[in-house]
């Protein structure tokens, strides 16, 4: 069946390898373009990003017939690829085995894209630790709704 519609919105959090923070701010632009070139390569639509340091946190839409697993993978291959290939890190860079990706309704992108947007700032006060902590109770209390 092909869908014509559809409303498949991931906000992605990739870490570095052990938390590392070696994705330095003269690369930073450079890594959220060629970011951006992929998601765009296979399709989907990116609305926001931002690579912090030691994780990176974009906004896309994506077509159904590719699974969030699949366009993650295919990200993780290809910046690592990239990074190393233009010695971006000045040791060998690879991120961490697992990503995390939650779903986004519509309603929500404008408020999910400030909040991506305004990384620089907002780690200022909290810790990437702190951030992903509030991001697992959150969800897993919108996941256990009915407990």
């Amino acid at each position: 069946m092909d869908i014509q519609y559809n409303n498949l919105y991931t906000h992605f959090i990739f870490t570095t390898l052990h938390r590392e923070p070696i994705i330095l701010e003269p690369h930073r632009e450079r890594i959220e373009k060629f970011i951006t070139g992929v998601v765009k390569k296979y399709n989907c639509k990116l609305y926001a990003i931002y690579a912090n340091p030691e994780h990176v946190h974009f906004l896309i839409s994506r077509s159904p017939k590719i699974s969030e697993d699949y366009i993650a993978g295919i990200i993780e291959e290809s910046t690592t690829k990239f990074i190393n290939e233009n010695k971006l890190t000045k040791f060998h860079f690879s991120w961490q085995t697992s990503a995390s990706a939650f779903s986004v309704s519509k309603k929500d992108i404008d408020r999910v894209c400030k909040y991506i947007l305004n990384q620089k700032e907002h780690h200022r006060k909290v810790t990437f630790t702190e951030e992903y902590e509030k991001f697992i109770d959150y969800y897993e209390k919108t996941l256990h709704w009915n407990k």
